[in-house]
């Protein structure tokens, strides 16, 4: 398959422009194409995964992929998707946002100049930040019509509930991305999410009117899940990339839990699997369902993609113990990660006892119910269970030289950290 076969077989293409001539123009020569980023947050999020990986997708298919952080557009906020105005950022803010993006970046693009197809990060301030209004406003904005510009989606939405000069310039803004790379870059294509098509055809009308090339725009489909739940969204918020907001652990458990009904299409969208190792998987969903096998592979592959080997193992070796039992085997670091959102609390006194220990962790309300449950055989500390009433803190032992993992029933969990 070529790439746009490839691309529609996993169900990445929702919308192209001139679907024959890219197809002929993306076999016969190696396309620069782009997608862009803005600095909304100081990571991306899973949302952001797939153009990322459509990028990738294009790199190794032998065209140049443009990353583009909007240090610019970023200041501005794309209206696109959303129903009220974003939160305006200052300049310093969006600058080391831009620096932590770029970094997400080059973990899923090659940029080493020893290849034949390098990628390369661009930054729209660079030239977004030195227009002079009149000049853009004379040569660039007189370009495009009020009624034009109403009548894309991302503003057209808006109108109900208002939407400031400032994001209804943000499609000019983009368009002037899009002629800048193709004047500077030889940039050709511009890939973005369903969202993102009004902004794109603005793009190519503008190169149209101003340089008269043939450029193209290609969208893929915003993910959306058979339950009619966001994709990307936990009970604690966004999964993101960075491992300091969304650990390794948690993020494979994200996608461990892919419902049987999307993990087909996951696979084909977050993984470079071939087809026939996507069927058989597929063919396992619908004889063996409860082995889960497809979402241990979209874990597995998509946990290494993000975080690499090591953190794999590691979110593997998290899950089997809390699975068995046996937190005893976990590193230090690793028990921190697997009960980052359970209650926690610090324990000074090495001699307290297993009464008051459950109750200071919030595992019981009160000494008489942390008695009866010790007593009754429901409490374990560390994978052991313990019935000892007279039991001490010092005497329970440590996993990682610092921590005491008490459960309560089969799935109260509760981290206490003691003095080293």
């Amino acid at each position: 398959m070529n790439i746009l076969q490839d691309l529609e077989y996993r169900g990445l293409v929702y919308q192209t422009t001139n679907r024959e001539e890219l197809e002929k123009k993306l076999e016969t020569e190696a396309v620069t194409l782009y997608c862009g980023f803005d600095p909304t947050a100081d990571s991306l999020h899973i949302g952001s995964l797939l153009p990322i990986l459509t990028l990738r997708r294009f790199q190794l298919a032998g065209h140049i992929p443009l990353a583009l952080v909007g240090g610019g557009t970023g200041m501005i906020g794309d209206p696109s998707g959303r129903s009220t105005e974003r939160s305006l950022n200052t300049s310093d803010v969006v600058d080391e946002w831009s620096q932590s993006i770029k970094n997400q970046l080059s973990r899923f693009l090659d940029f080493s100049e020893s290849r034949a197809n390098p990628a390369q990060l661009v930054n729209n301030y660079d030239w977004l930040g030195s227009l002079q209004v009149i000049d853009f406003l004379r040569d660039i904005g007189k370009n495009f019509t009020v009624n034009y510009m109403l009548a894309k989606d991302s503003v057209d939405s808006r109108i109900e509930n208002g939407i400031s000069f400032t994001e209804f310039s943000y499609m000019i803004l983009q368009s002037y991305d899009f002629m800048k790379l193709n004047e500077t870059k030889n940039c050709s294509l511009q890939i973005g999410g369903s969202d993102q098509w009004g902004n794109i055809t603005a793009g190519l009308d503008l190169i149209g009117r101003t340089t008269k090339k043939v450029a193209f725009g290609l969208t893929m489909p915003l993910i959306t899940k058979s339950d009619g739940t966001k994709f990307g969204k936990t009970a604690g918020g966004a999964v993101w990339l960075d491992a300091s907001k969304t650990s390794p652990y948690q993020f494979y458990q994200f996608w461990i839990n892919t419902d049987d009904n999307d993990v087909v299409k996951f696979l084909k969208y977050f993984t470079f699997l071939t087809p026939d190792e996507i069927s058989r998987l597929e063919e396992e969903v619908q004889k063996q369902p409860e082995k889960r096998e497809a979402q241990k592979v979209l874990a597995a592959e998509v946990t290494k993609l993000v975080h690499g080997e090591a953190a794999l193992a590691s979110a593997i070796n998290i899950t089997q113990a809390l699975f068995s039992g046996n937190v005893q085997e976990l590193s230090r670091k690793e028990l921190e990660e697997a009960f980052k959102d359970v209650p926690s609390t610090t324990v000074e006194d090495v001699e307290m006892g297993l009464v008051d220990l459950l109750v200071a962790a919030k595992a019981a309300p009160s000494k008489r119910q942390a008695r009866q449950d010790v007593e009754s055989g429901a409490v374990t500390v560390n994978g052991t269970k313990v019935t000892d009433l007279e039991a001490k803190v010092s005497g329970l032992g440590r996993i990682g030289g610092a921590h005491l993992i008490i459960r309560r029933g089969k799935k109260n969990y509760f981290l206490v950290r003691l003095p080293d």
